[in-house]
């Protein structure tokens, strides 16, 4: 009986692992929600390492990224004292073959900043609506391991409770 159960446990436990979670539906008006067409400038709420919520520091808690409607995107960072120099980019909307919404970073000095190969990086849209943008991204750490980051942004001007987060 404890065979049996095992192997049944085994045999769910791998079934669900492998089930994907199905694309955001994105909305037909997501470079509105993006740029408010014009411009829309959003601030870091919160950010997940392999799904654990982190600590983020100075340079994370002033940091802002702008999305405007000509499809060029610009952070703050240089305008920070030891957060780097600010990312300037193109931006454009994409969808993979298994139909997930992503927002491509192409030029500009995104391929520096990043450490990439190539000059563009994908970003997968989690969520994106008036009051909120969730973003999913692979990123190579300083010891060249790869972990999965979440960033949630929200507005510029809105109030995030526990924001300042600390372990």
């Amino acid at each position: 009986m404890k065979k049996i159960f095992f192997i049944y446990i085994l045999t769910v436990g791998l079934s669900c692992s492998k089930t994907k979670k199905p694309p955001f539906d994105l909305p037909i008006n997501a470079e509105i929600l993006l740029t408010a067409d014009s411009t829309k400038t959003w601030k870091l709420a919160r950010r997940f390492n392999n799904n654990t919520r982190i600590s983020v520091g100075d340079c994370f808690l002033s940091y802002q990224v702008t999305y405007s409607s000509d499809h060029t995107i610009l952070d703050n960072n240089g305008e920070h004292e030891d957060c780097g120099d600010s990312m300037s980019s193109n931006w454009s909307l994409y969808f993979n073959d298994d139909k997930y919404p992503y927002i491509k970073l192409k030029g500009g000095n995104v391929q520096e900043l990043m450490h990439l190969e190539k000059d563009y990086k994908y970003f997968k849209i989690l969520d994106l609506s008036e009051e909120q943008l969730v973003l999913e991204f692979q990123h190579k750490q300083f010891s060249n391991k790869t972990t999965k980051l979440i960033n949630v942004f929200v507005p510029k001007d809105a109030v995030v409770k526990d924001r300042k987060f600390h372990w």
